[in-house]
């Protein structure tokens, strides 16, 4: 089933590139930090283009529940332990300026954005949630604990934060693409130094971006040990309430509240793609109990890459990759982030140091124990003796019967049952089921 966002906006489409072409810059994938990272390219006056396999926003965009917000989960009491307040007021600071961005652009990029407050909140741990408004605290910035939320879930607190946002993400991606140098239904078939091959024709340029969700280049970074995929479910139904608000539950699994016009958006379900989850089940049956008259219109699930440590990778893709850069691991926050990345690329191709560059880095440490856990996962895919075989570095797949589709517990990657890719790092089809 489309998305809900899928099926109220219109891409109005650009070129396959045919032939060899040169540019400065030359930007690999067209999501929302993509497409962001050319346009503030081009507004800086560097002849840059953008390849994407498909069409635009065709990715993890159109599945977003587009929350605008700084508030990302419960992480800066955790940025403050693990990295310091420094690093953590770095993080704010530069969400907040994205926020603000998204903000100011809607004003010429139609995509019915709206000002909204929002909340974390907790069904059983109260102490969590005091933590992380000291932490608002400590950072300056003034955050509020409500006592209950008005939804019909359990609440033994909430940090609340005003002035955030929502929007329709396919509008606002469409709108700004227009006119920028964008070729779809190009797939990159080879990555060089200075030079990207694609299957109609070549670009030569001086400096590269992966901006493809998960990293697509193996050999450099290690992204298949700092990172792993996590998949969520959404349901979209008409007759529910305005629950006035961006609301989501710290918990895996936990719930997500949104509304878009006449929908209430409800998210449960999450786990580590490959892995069983609650799939879309949670959602209906909370809107089957709490409410009845609801006529449920969408459901789409969306894949976010998660990190070590709570914070994207932007920036070199590699120590010793001068000309090569990445955007990636957002941790459910793409919206705002996919805005840093541009803001950080776009300063570091053309040689401006960026204030929030250290605490996005992707060469920071990777002593975290997720790493671990990465690994294990990836050992026992690589020896587990059954087919099908993902085709990015060969593990074995898990069938997803939810959604019928064939699942990398590794890395993340996804295929139909007949063998189509859906979600990357892996870049080909599967060979045979």
């Amino acid at each position: 089933m489309n998305s809900l966002w899928s099926a109220t906006a219109k891409n109005e489409g650009f070129p396959q590139l045919k032939g060899d072409i040169k540019t400065d810059v030359v930007i690999v994938g067209g999501g929302l930090a993509g497409v962001l990272c050319l346009k503030e390219l081009t507004d800086r006056g560097v002849d840059c283009v953008l390849l994407e396999a498909k069409s635009i926003g065709s990715g993890v965009t159109k599945n977003t529940t587009a929350k605008v917000t700084f508030q990302h989960g419960l992480i800066y009491n955790k940025l403050i332990k693990d990295a310091g307040v420094e690093k953590a007021r770095q993080y704010l600071e530069a969400n907040k300026a994205a926020l603000e961005k998204i903000r100011k652009m809607s004003e010429k990029y139609p995509c019915g954005f709206e000002e909204k407050d929002a909340y974390i909140y907790s069904a059983t741990n109260r102490q969590k949630i005091e933590d992380e408004i000291s932490a608002y605290e400590n950072l300056g910035v003034k955050a509020q604990f409500v006592s209950d939320v008005p939804l019909p879930v359990g609440c033994v607190g909430a940090v609340k934060v005003g002035s955030q946002g929502q929007f329709h993400p396919l509008e606002f991606l469409f709108s700004v693409a227009k006119g920028l140098k964008i070729y779809e239904n190009t797939k990159v078939v080879e990555i060089l130094p200075q030079k990207v091959r694609c299957n109609g024709g070549s670009v030569s340029a001086e400096k590269i971006i992966i901006a493809t969700h998960f990293p697509i280049i193996n050999k450099h970074g290690g992204y298949p040990l700092k990172m792993y995929q996590h998949r969520s479910y959404v349901v979209a139904a008409k007759n529910a309430p305005d629950v006035n608000g961006m609301y989501l539950e710290d918990k895996d699994g936990g719930f997500s509240f949104r509304n878009y016009k006449d929908y209430l958006l409800i998210g449960s379900g999450d786990h580590r793609t490959g892995q069983k989850g609650g799939g879309y089940k949670a959602s209906e049956e909370l809107f089957a109990k709490k409410f009845p008259d609801a006529q449920i219109s969408y459901r789409f699930a969306t894949q976010d890459c998660i990190t070590l440590d709570g914070a994207p990778y932007i920036g070199k893709y590699a120590k010793n990759t001068e000309n090569l850069f990445v955007a990636t691991g957002f941790n459910k926050w793409g919206m705002t982030s996919s805005v840093v990345a541009a803001d950080i690329l776009s300063d570091m191709v053309t040689g401006v140091k960026n204030p929030y560059s250290d605490v996005f880095s992707p060469t920071r440490s990777v002593l975290h124990p997720t790493l671990f856990a990465n690994i294990f996962h990836s050992v026992v895919g690589l020896i587990t003796p059954t087919v099908p075989r993902c085709p990015h570095l060969g593990c074995a797949l898990k069938y997803n019967k939810e959604e019928h589709s064939w699942d990398c517990p590794c890395h993340g990657s996804r295929f139909s049952e007949n063998g189509e890719l859906i979600d990357n790092p892996a870049t080909d089809d599967l060979k045979r089921i």
